[in-house]
Protein backbone atom coordinates (compact mmCIF):
# COMPACT_ATOMS: atom_id res chain seq x y z
CA UNK A 1 0.00 0.00 0.00
CA UNK A 2 2.79 2.42 0.86
CA UNK A 3 4.45 2.04 -2.53
CA UNK A 4 1.17 1.92 -4.42
CA UNK A 5 -0.02 5.29 -3.14
CA UNK A 6 3.40 6.92 -2.93
CA UNK A 7 4.10 6.26 -6.61
CA UNK A 8 0.50 6.43 -7.88
CA UNK A 9 0.55 2.84 -9.10
CA UNK A 10 -2.47 1.02 -10.50
CA UNK A 11 -3.64 -1.98 -8.47
CA UNK A 12 -4.90 -5.29 -9.80
CA UNK A 13 -8.04 -6.43 -8.00
CA UNK A 14 -10.13 -9.59 -8.14
CA UNK A 15 -11.37 -10.14 -4.57
CA UNK A 16 -13.33 -8.23 -1.95
CA UNK A 17 -10.30 -8.24 0.35
CA UNK A 18 -8.39 -6.23 -2.28
CA UNK A 19 -11.09 -3.58 -2.24
CA UNK A 20 -11.12 -3.42 1.55
CA UNK A 21 -7.34 -3.10 1.66
CA UNK A 22 -7.30 -0.32 -0.92
CA UNK A 23 -9.95 1.60 1.00
CA UNK A 24 -7.72 1.39 4.07
CA UNK A 25 -4.95 2.89 1.94
CA UNK A 26 -7.19 5.69 0.75
CA UNK A 27 -7.91 6.66 4.34
CA UNK A 28 -4.28 6.33 5.42
CA UNK A 29 -2.96 8.49 2.59
CA UNK A 30 -5.93 10.84 2.51
CA UNK A 31 -6.84 10.01 -1.09
CA UNK A 32 -10.31 10.01 -2.60
CA UNK A 33 -9.95 7.48 -5.41
CA UNK A 34 -7.59 4.78 -6.73
CA UNK A 35 -7.24 3.34 -10.23
CA UNK A 36 -7.63 -0.41 -10.63
CA UNK A 37 -7.39 -3.09 -13.30
CA UNK A 38 -9.65 -6.08 -12.78
CA UNK A 39 -8.23 -9.53 -13.51
CA UNK A 40 -10.65 -12.07 -14.99
CA UNK A 41 -10.00 -15.79 -14.65
CA UNK A 42 -11.07 -17.29 -17.98
CA UNK A 43 -9.37 -20.64 -17.46
CA UNK A 44 -5.82 -20.10 -16.19
CA UNK A 45 -7.09 -20.76 -12.64
CA UNK A 46 -4.18 -19.02 -10.95
CA UNK A 47 -5.44 -15.52 -10.16
CA UNK A 48 -8.52 -13.51 -11.01
CA UNK A 49 -12.27 -13.40 -10.42
CA UNK A 50 -13.93 -16.31 -12.23
CA UNK A 51 -15.56 -15.18 -15.47
CA UNK A 52 -18.92 -16.60 -14.35
CA UNK A 53 -18.89 -14.30 -11.29
CA UNK A 54 -17.09 -11.35 -12.83
CA UNK A 55 -20.08 -9.27 -13.99
CA UNK A 56 -21.40 -8.63 -10.47
CA UNK A 57 -17.89 -7.92 -9.17
CA UNK A 58 -17.11 -5.40 -11.91
CA UNK A 59 -20.52 -3.79 -11.50
CA UNK A 60 -19.95 -3.39 -7.76
CA UNK A 61 -16.60 -1.67 -8.35
CA UNK A 62 -18.06 0.61 -11.02
CA UNK A 63 -20.69 1.77 -8.52
CA UNK A 64 -18.12 2.48 -5.80
CA UNK A 65 -16.87 6.09 -5.84
CA UNK A 66 -13.53 4.99 -4.32
CA UNK A 67 -12.46 3.18 -7.48
CA UNK A 68 -11.78 4.12 -11.08
CA UNK A 69 -11.74 1.12 -13.40
CA UNK A 70 -8.76 1.83 -15.63
CA UNK A 71 -8.67 -1.61 -17.24
CA UNK A 72 -9.83 -5.22 -17.36
CA UNK A 73 -7.76 -8.20 -18.44
CA UNK A 74 -7.21 -11.94 -18.54
CA UNK A 75 -4.26 -14.29 -19.01
CA UNK A 76 -3.82 -17.26 -21.34
CA UNK A 77 -2.98 -20.72 -20.08
CA UNK A 78 -1.43 -22.16 -23.26
CA UNK A 79 -1.24 -19.59 -26.04
CA UNK A 80 2.28 -20.79 -26.88
CA UNK A 81 1.02 -24.23 -27.96
CA UNK A 82 0.15 -25.17 -31.54
CA UNK A 83 -3.46 -26.02 -30.72
CA UNK A 84 -5.28 -22.73 -30.06
CA UNK A 85 -8.64 -24.23 -29.07
CA UNK A 86 -8.41 -23.34 -25.39
CA UNK A 87 -7.03 -19.80 -25.79
CA UNK A 88 -9.84 -19.09 -28.27
CA UNK A 89 -12.32 -20.35 -25.66
CA UNK A 90 -10.72 -17.96 -23.15
CA UNK A 91 -11.11 -15.12 -25.64
CA UNK A 92 -14.79 -15.99 -26.10
CA UNK A 93 -15.38 -15.99 -22.33
CA UNK A 94 -13.62 -12.64 -22.02
CA UNK A 95 -15.52 -11.14 -24.98
CA UNK A 96 -18.87 -12.35 -23.64
CA UNK A 97 -18.18 -10.62 -20.34
CA UNK A 98 -17.11 -7.39 -22.03
CA UNK A 99 -20.23 -7.36 -24.23
CA UNK A 100 -22.45 -7.83 -21.19
CA UNK A 101 -20.69 -5.03 -19.34
CA UNK A 102 -20.96 -2.69 -22.33
CA UNK A 103 -24.63 -3.54 -22.73
CA UNK A 104 -25.14 -2.35 -19.15
CA UNK A 105 -23.11 0.84 -19.72
CA UNK A 106 -20.32 -0.30 -17.40
CA UNK A 107 -17.02 1.21 -18.50
CA UNK A 108 -14.01 -1.11 -18.25
CA UNK A 109 -11.14 1.07 -19.44
CA UNK A 110 -8.27 -0.61 -21.26
CA UNK A 111 -8.79 -4.23 -22.29
CA UNK A 112 -5.78 -6.52 -22.58
CA UNK A 113 -4.97 -10.22 -22.77
CA UNK A 114 -2.15 -11.02 -25.20
CA UNK A 115 1.05 -12.46 -23.76
CA UNK A 116 4.00 -13.43 -25.96
CA UNK A 117 2.38 -16.49 -27.54
CA UNK A 118 -0.82 -14.59 -28.28
CA UNK A 119 1.06 -11.61 -29.73
CA UNK A 120 2.60 -14.00 -32.26
CA UNK A 121 -0.47 -16.04 -33.16
CA UNK A 122 -3.72 -14.55 -31.84
CA UNK A 123 -4.24 -11.01 -33.18
CA UNK A 124 -7.89 -11.15 -32.07
CA UNK A 125 -6.56 -10.92 -28.50
CA UNK A 126 -4.73 -7.59 -28.95
CA UNK A 127 -7.58 -5.37 -27.67
CA UNK A 128 -6.19 -2.03 -26.42
CA UNK A 129 -2.69 -3.15 -25.48
CA UNK A 130 -0.52 -6.28 -25.21
CA UNK A 131 1.78 -7.71 -22.54
CA UNK A 132 4.99 -9.16 -24.02
CA UNK A 133 7.11 -11.22 -21.66
CA UNK A 134 9.83 -13.44 -23.13
CA UNK A 135 9.50 -11.61 -26.46
CA UNK A 136 11.25 -8.65 -24.85
CA UNK A 137 14.31 -10.85 -24.33
CA UNK A 138 14.22 -11.76 -28.01
CA UNK A 139 13.04 -15.36 -27.61
CA UNK A 140 9.96 -17.18 -28.84
CA UNK A 141 7.97 -18.72 -25.97
CA UNK A 142 8.08 -22.21 -27.49
CA UNK A 143 9.03 -24.05 -30.69
CA UNK A 144 5.29 -24.36 -31.47
CA UNK A 145 4.59 -20.67 -32.06
CA UNK A 146 4.97 -19.04 -35.43
CA UNK A 147 7.84 -16.64 -36.00
CA UNK A 148 5.59 -13.86 -37.24
CA UNK A 149 7.85 -11.31 -35.57
CA UNK A 150 11.59 -11.44 -36.24
CA UNK A 151 13.48 -11.66 -32.96
CA UNK A 152 17.08 -11.50 -31.82
CA UNK A 153 18.22 -12.22 -28.24
CA UNK A 154 18.98 -8.97 -26.42
CA UNK A 155 20.69 -10.38 -23.33
CA UNK A 156 24.26 -11.65 -23.09
CA UNK A 157 26.10 -13.03 -20.08
CA UNK A 158 29.77 -12.12 -20.15
CA UNK A 159 32.44 -13.21 -17.71
CA UNK A 160 36.21 -13.64 -17.82
CA UNK A 161 38.92 -16.23 -17.26
CA UNK A 162 39.93 -16.04 -13.61
CA UNK A 163 42.53 -18.84 -13.49
CA UNK A 164 44.29 -21.34 -15.73
CA UNK A 165 45.93 -24.65 -14.91
CA UNK A 166 47.22 -27.85 -16.47
CA UNK A 167 45.85 -31.28 -15.62
CA UNK A 168 47.13 -34.73 -16.58
CA UNK A 169 45.44 -37.64 -18.26
CA UNK A 170 42.99 -39.37 -15.84
CA UNK A 171 42.78 -36.30 -13.58
CA UNK A 172 39.22 -35.42 -12.57
CA UNK A 173 37.56 -32.03 -12.21
CA UNK A 174 35.18 -30.61 -9.59
CA UNK A 175 32.74 -32.17 -7.11
CA UNK A 176 31.79 -35.78 -7.67
CA UNK A 177 34.62 -36.23 -10.23
CA UNK A 178 32.16 -36.17 -13.14
CA UNK A 179 34.82 -35.22 -15.70
CA UNK A 180 37.98 -37.25 -16.37
CA UNK A 181 40.69 -35.91 -18.67
CA UNK A 182 41.46 -38.19 -21.62
CA UNK A 183 44.84 -36.53 -22.11
CA UNK A 184 47.03 -33.82 -20.63
CA UNK A 185 45.16 -30.56 -21.14
CA UNK A 186 44.64 -27.03 -19.90
CA UNK A 187 41.55 -25.91 -18.06
CA UNK A 188 40.27 -22.51 -17.00
CA UNK A 189 37.90 -21.42 -14.27
CA UNK A 190 35.25 -18.73 -14.68
CA UNK A 191 33.71 -16.91 -11.66
CA UNK A 192 30.11 -17.96 -12.25
CA UNK A 193 28.03 -20.78 -10.80
CA UNK A 194 24.60 -22.03 -9.82
CA UNK A 195 24.26 -19.15 -7.35
CA UNK A 196 24.23 -16.91 -10.44
CA UNK A 197 21.71 -18.99 -12.38
CA UNK A 198 24.12 -21.30 -14.22
CA UNK A 199 22.07 -24.37 -13.42
CA UNK A 200 23.84 -27.41 -11.96
CA UNK A 201 22.02 -29.54 -14.52
CA UNK A 202 24.18 -27.95 -17.23
CA UNK A 203 27.28 -29.73 -15.91
CA UNK A 204 29.41 -31.16 -18.76
CA UNK A 205 26.66 -30.38 -21.29
CA UNK A 206 27.08 -26.80 -22.57
CA UNK A 207 29.68 -24.55 -24.13
CA UNK A 208 30.89 -20.97 -23.90
CA UNK A 209 32.66 -18.77 -26.44
CA UNK A 210 36.21 -17.49 -26.06
CA UNK A 211 37.95 -15.69 -28.93
CA UNK A 212 35.25 -16.71 -31.41
CA UNK A 213 35.54 -20.42 -30.56
CA UNK A 214 33.35 -22.68 -28.46
CA UNK A 215 34.76 -24.54 -25.46
CA UNK A 216 33.19 -27.32 -23.45
CA UNK A 217 32.23 -26.73 -19.84
CA UNK A 218 33.64 -29.56 -17.71
CA UNK A 219 32.96 -30.90 -14.23
CA UNK A 220 30.06 -30.33 -11.90
CA UNK A 221 28.89 -26.73 -11.77
CA UNK A 222 29.67 -25.35 -8.31
CA UNK A 223 28.16 -22.43 -6.45
CA UNK A 224 30.54 -19.76 -7.69
CA UNK A 225 32.73 -21.39 -10.31
CA UNK A 226 32.66 -23.31 -13.59
CA UNK A 227 35.53 -24.83 -15.55
CA UNK A 228 36.21 -25.23 -19.28
CA UNK A 229 38.60 -27.40 -21.25
CA UNK A 230 40.72 -25.17 -23.51
CA UNK A 231 43.21 -27.85 -24.69
CA UNK A 232 46.43 -26.08 -25.73
CA UNK A 233 44.82 -22.89 -27.05
CA UNK A 234 46.32 -19.51 -26.26
CA UNK A 235 43.87 -18.28 -23.63
CA UNK A 236 44.97 -16.10 -20.75
CA UNK A 237 43.62 -14.96 -17.39
CA UNK A 238 41.36 -11.96 -17.98
CA UNK A 239 40.16 -13.06 -21.43
CA UNK A 240 36.47 -12.50 -22.17
CA UNK A 241 34.12 -15.50 -21.85
CA UNK A 242 30.68 -15.33 -23.47
CA UNK A 243 28.39 -17.59 -21.46
CA UNK A 244 25.26 -16.54 -23.35
CA UNK A 245 25.43 -14.41 -26.46
CA UNK A 246 27.36 -14.28 -29.71
CA UNK A 247 30.81 -13.48 -31.04
CA UNK A 248 31.29 -13.14 -34.77
CA UNK A 249 30.46 -16.62 -36.11
CA UNK A 250 29.52 -18.39 -32.87
CA UNK A 251 26.59 -18.05 -30.48
CA UNK A 252 25.10 -19.67 -27.40
CA UNK A 253 21.42 -19.02 -26.71
CA UNK A 254 18.95 -19.75 -23.94
CA UNK A 255 17.54 -22.51 -26.15
CA UNK A 256 20.88 -24.36 -25.87
CA UNK A 257 20.36 -24.47 -22.11
CA UNK A 258 16.66 -25.28 -22.50
CA UNK A 259 17.42 -28.42 -24.50
CA UNK A 260 19.66 -29.67 -21.69
CA UNK A 261 17.36 -28.68 -18.82
CA UNK A 262 14.08 -29.53 -20.56
CA UNK A 263 12.71 -26.09 -19.77
CA UNK A 264 11.74 -22.84 -21.51
CA UNK A 265 13.60 -19.55 -22.10
CA UNK A 266 11.44 -17.86 -19.42
CA UNK A 267 13.16 -19.90 -16.72
CA UNK A 268 16.66 -19.42 -18.10
CA UNK A 269 16.32 -15.64 -18.27
CA UNK A 270 14.51 -15.33 -14.93
CA UNK A 271 17.04 -17.30 -12.87
CA UNK A 272 20.03 -15.11 -13.72
CA UNK A 273 21.23 -14.04 -10.28
CA UNK A 274 21.01 -10.52 -8.92
CA UNK A 275 24.71 -10.37 -8.03
CA UNK A 276 25.60 -10.32 -11.75
CA UNK A 277 26.18 -6.70 -12.75
CA UNK A 278 23.70 -5.39 -15.32
CA UNK A 279 24.94 -3.20 -18.15
CA UNK A 280 22.40 -1.66 -20.54
CA UNK A 281 23.27 -0.58 -24.06
CA UNK A 282 21.13 1.38 -26.51
CA UNK A 283 21.09 1.00 -30.28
Amino acid sequence: LNDLFRYSLIATVFADEHLRTLKQGLRKFNKKKVKVHIKINTGMNRLGIHYSKAFDFVKKISNDKHFEIDGIYTHFANSEEKNKTFPRLQIKRFNDLIKRLEKNDIKTGLKHAANSGAILDLPESYYDMVRPGILMYGYYPSPDTTESIKLEPVMSIISKVSSKSEINKSDTVSYGRKFTAKKKTNIISVPLGYADGFNRGLSNKVQAIIKDKKYQQIGTVSMDRIMFNINNDNIKVGDKVTILGDEKNEKVTAWDWCKVLNTIPYEVTCIIGKRIERLYKGN
